[in-house]
């Protein structure tokens, strides 16, 4: 079954036109209602089954997330070091990071790809691409132009696996997981590509050296070959990785159960382009994007540039990397916490971001103010510098998989893959302008750290004012009983 094509038969909704709730079910939302009339069944009575390889195929997309995010984070941490190797300027280096939210422009190719054939087709597909891209870095070449032009190819190619890791975890996590683990396998999946990111502000510091303060142009050749070697065996390892989960990927990754975990994931969904029509008409939806977009947008590309950002206050590439490493490794631990949490206490999303995002205005203020410590004489100390960002990348990183859920249970019933992919595309269309807009003041980085808490404060009122409502979980806690 794994190795298969999805067949027409399997991209079939699992129930047809003529089933829908018991008799005498009563709608709880206009939401609900308006689905109804619209001739979408909600589901049928019935307990749903879950099967234990779902815990085998969360592991392998989360390990491709892991990899994809490992592979888009890999120049950010040693872009000093990168700059001496390969003759990298400011706006190499930025051009790197960018190719990740450039790589979602096709996004919505790919969340029609996801709805029309299935995940194990799309899986392979995003796999696929970064195995091209992963293995486009490690040509051997001599000229150094060359070199940087395949480096940039390969991280285009890993950023279009960006749209399928980021969006599709909820999707997995309501066609393998019952109604009490959709959160926290949604949070799995997608907090895997974070840790990714993570480790590369480990990985890279501590494998490749940072140059001396000689300028490129005086330093000695044996350094620069050095530093050379030491990245290509950081980029032959990731090469590797890749190509097991591709093939391991190809081996067994089902596209969906025999059977449906739950009554939602059985029931049927809107068509793509009457979903694209739902969701650009539900201003309830747009109000949590942005929320969503603007703030995770901001602290993605923050966290990119992370060690230029540092640079000014005397902070080493290796610190740089440790802290980088600990924000999102908290948030990360957090999140999946807080997931596991709303798996329980149902019904408490909107509760758990106000104070994730209260948390986030007040860290990313303080880190802001502590940058200009000449100003406020606040102490900028190696505690307080590490304490501000582990906080700052805990609150944020860690309200990712609330706001998916919350996503998917506002604009039921649209499908997940194209709820998260639209949110997504403006989460890194805000990083990407912010990022291009680094390369021409990357001089001037303060107006960088002013945009994260006011963005903070921003998702902060649109959370407030946000009128939540549960049309998916009320399908699985009442119809099915």
């Amino acid at each position: 079954m794994g190795a298969g094509w999805s067949t027409e038969e399997e991209r079939q909704p699992l129930l047809g036109p003529g089933l829908g709730p018991a008799p005498g079910t009563v709608w709880r939302s206009r939401e609900a209602a308006a689905a109804a009339a619209s001739g979408v069944p909600a589901a049928v009575p019935g307990p749903g089954r879950v099967y234990g390889r779902r815990w085998l195929v969360l592991l392998l997309f989360s390990l491709l997330g892991f990899a994809q995010g490992l592979v888009w984070n890999t120049w950010g941490p040693i872009q000093n070091s990168a700059r001496q190797a390969y003759g990298f300027s400011s706006w190499d280096i930025a051009l790197l990071v960018l190719w990740g939210p450039i790589g979602f422009l096709p996004c919505f190719a790919f969340m029609w790809l996801l709805d029309k054939r299935g995940l194990r087709v799309t899986v392979l597909l995003t796999s696929f691409l970064m195995v091209l891209g992963t293995g486009l870095r490690c040509i051997p070449v001599s000229d150094l132009m060359l070199k940087r032009r395949l480096i940039h190819g390969g991280q285009l190619l890993n950023g279009l696996a960006g749209p399928t890791v980021m969006n599709a975890a909820p999707f997995l996590s309501t066609t393998w997981f019952s109604a009490d683990e959709r959160a926290t396998a949604t949070a799995i999946a997608s907090m895997l590509s974070y840790l990714g990111g993570a480790c590369a502000f480990l990985v890279g510091p501590l494998v490749v050296p940072a140059p001396n303060g000689t300028s490129p142009l005086l330093a000695s050749e044996t350094s620069r070959t050095h530093i050379k070697d030491l990245i290509e065996t950081v980029l032959y390892a990731e090469f590797g990785v890749v190509c097991l989960l591709f093939s391991a990927t190809l081996a067994y990754f089902p596209p969906r159960p025999p059977l449906p975990p739950s009554v939602a994931a059985a029931s049927q969904r809107l068509s793509y382009r009457r979903s694209f029509c739902r969701l650009l008409s539900n201003m309830r939806f747009l109000m949590i994007a942005l929320a969503y977009a603007i703030p995770l947008g901001v602290f993605a590309g923050w966290s990119g540039v992370l060690d230029l950002i540092l640079t000014p206050v005397h902070v080493s590439q290796v610190d740089a990397g440790w802290i980088g490493f600990w924000s999102i490794v908290g948030g990360c631990v957090v999140g999946i916490a807080m997931a596991r949490f709303a798996d329980f206490i149902r019904g408490m999303l909107k509760l758990i971001l106000l104070l994730l995002f209260s948390g986030a205005t007040l860290s990313s203020t303080w880190f802001t103010l502590m940058c200009l410590n000449s100003i406020t004489h606040l102490p900028l100390t190696t505690v307080t510098l590490y304490a501000s960002c582990i906080l700052l990348g805990v609150f944020l990183n860690s309200s990712i998989p609330i706001f998916f859920e919350l996503f998917v249970e506002t604009v039921y019933p649209v499908p997940e893959g194209i709820t998260c992919g639209v949110v997504t595309f403006l989460s890194n269309m805000f990083m990407g302008v912010l990022l291009f807009f680094l390369t021409f003041y990357h001089t001037e980085l303060s107006w960088f750290n002013w945009c994260l808490p006011g963005s903070c404060l921003l998702s902060l009122l649109l959370i407030l004012c946000f009128r939540e409502s549960y049309d998916r979980l009320y399908l699985d806690v009442v119809v099915s009983v």
